[in-house]
């Protein structure tokens, strides 16, 4: 049968012990109310995001900002210079939410975050093109010229007002290469590196604001809030993106020890380290992986681990390993690794764990490579026995990467496996189930009956996990329950 249950009793470990798996029965209500705390640090979280805008207006008030529009052209110039604030703010945030912060991380994953990240970039561009226009319009109207002239008035006679434009026009840079459409066209490199000039970006705006007249004048709180808003985002910059990653790789020294082949095109990249205790229980997670050899250093790898941390031999190191297959150029040289290569690392980072979930139920679904995580996920995450359910699809059971030892792992803490293989469906480019399932009327409830009062977590292919999610929508599940995180940039 193409599709099967593998023989797993949900009810005993092969044991037959009937205590589950590591610290035993997790305690009556623990996941909702993880859930609900995790739901109000979200809304504090989006409240001070949204007062620190009004913040900023409300501090130019406070120092007598409009007390000075007496005409239309102080008018104008007043609504640019508050889009200048709103817009300086929301970069900021940009920042802070593509700054990997663990509280961030933790409440609305890293995939979240960037995506709330992704969304401000046209506003904050649009706000910053207006405190531009407005100003120089503004400007021009109470020196009667217009606001090209003003502009290049600017440009030439006013100190670090230069900057200013180099500022605006680097936004504009990093946004257009943002677009969807137009990053696809360029290497992820290549799009990272441009990326990168949003923070000369904003190092290049900051000048102006302190020099320039007297928005931001010695003694007032506008000038110390800015000053403290900006010196918090660029420590925390340092820190999480940079300062963090560094003590991790130093702390871990891990060391890429074996390279052995699972499948055609896909490989298990094992690495030995110390304290790597301190990464278990992450099963699910991403890392950022480098490999610190030549045509490697240079190019980050955000792969889950397949195997949690094993306990530390006599020589004080534990082994941990992920699981890469070939889909691009980036992973391709991976398959060449040798052992002895060095490897920085970052992380972990996302929600795809134990600290997104809500019931005391799980139901793994996983396709090809995205198999792996939920086996490090099924070995760590607690559950009773009878209370997980496990579907991996493919092609063919050689596409069911490290399918044995989910098997085994199953086995031992008494969760129901289903192999779901064969061909997909064709007349349906909506459906995810092999075709004899579907022709069967079969649906997800029908191998996970209790799928409504369960955390799901989903793990594949974009446009195969986008179908998984609507049936388990249509099943009853709801958003919160669902957790699926997307790495493609």
């Amino acid at each position: 049968m193409k599709t099967q249950l593998q023989p797993a009793n949900p009810a005993l470990s092969r044991s037959g012990h009937t205590e589950p798996f590591s610290a035993g029965r997790p305690a009556p209500g623990r996941f909702a109310r993880q859930h609900r705390q995790r739901t109000l640090r979200a809304d504090a979280l989006t409240v001070i995001a949204c007062s620190s805008v009004a913040a900023a207006v409300a501090l130019w008030l406070a120092d007598g900002g409009a007390t000075v529009i007496n005409s239309p052209a102080s008018a104008v110039t007043a609504a640019g210079i508050v889009a200048g604030l709103a817009g300086m703010d929301v970069v900021l945030l940009m920042l802070l939410l593509a700054a990997r912060i663990p509280v961030v991380d933790r409440t609305f994953g890293h995939d979240r975050a960037l995506e709330f990240h992704r969304r401000l970039g046209k506003p904050s561009l649009y706000l910053l093109l207006a405190h531009g226009l407005l100003l120089a319009a503004g400007y021009g109207m109470a020196e009667g010229l217009d606001p090209v002239s003003e502009s290049v008035a600017l440009w030439t006679l006013v100190p670090d007002m230069w900057l200013a434009f180099v500022s605006i026009g680097l936004f504009i840079g990093v946004v257009i290469t943002s677009l969807v459409a137009v990053r696809r066209r360029f290497p992820y490199e290549f799009w990272y590196v441009v990326h990168l000039l949003t923070y000369a970006a904003v190092g290049s705006s900051l000048p102006h604001q302190f020099s320039v007249g007297g928005l931001f004048a010695e003694g007032t709180w506008q000038r110390w809030y800015w000053l403290a808003v900006c010196t918090a985002t660029g420590a925390a910059l340092l820190y999480y993106r940079v300062a963090r990653p560094l003590m991790a790789t130093c702390r871990h020294q891990l060391t890429v020890s074996r390279v052995t082949g699972v499948a055609p095109g896909v490989v298990n990249i094992e690495m030995t380290g110390r304290d790597l205790d301190r990464l278990a229980g992450n099963g699910g997670r991403f890392l950022v992986w480098r490999f610190l050899a030549p045509g490697f250093w240079w190019h980050p790898h955000p792969f889950s681990l397949s195997a949690e941390p094993l306990a530390p031999g006599r020589d004080g190191k534990s082994a941990l390993r992920i699981t890469v297959r070939n889909l691009g150029r980036g992973s391709a040289r991976l398959m060449r690794l040798r052992p002895g290569t060095k490897v920085a690392v970052e992380g972990p980072y996302g929600m795809f764990g134990t600290a997104a979930r809500t019931r005391e139920k799980v139901v793994m679904i996983g396709a090809g490579i995205g198999i792996t995580p939920l086996r490090a996920l099924l070995e760590s995450t607690p559950f009773a026995p009878g209370n997980a359910t496990i579907l991996l699809r493919g092609h063919s059971e050689q596409e069911l990467y490290l399918g044995s030892e989910i098997l085994e792992l199953c086995e031992d803490r008494g969760a129901r496996l289903f192999h779901l293989t064969g061909p997909r469906v064709q007349w349906d480019t909506n459906s995810w189930l092999p075709e004899d399932a579907v022709r069967a009327g079969y649906n997800v409830a029908s191998y996970a009956p209790d799928i409504a009062d369960s955390d799901v977590y989903i793990c594949g292919p974009q446009a195969w996990a986008r179908n998984v999610i609507s049936a388990t929508h249509a099943a009853g599940v709801g958003t919160d329950q669902i957790h699926h995180e997307r790495f493609d940039w």
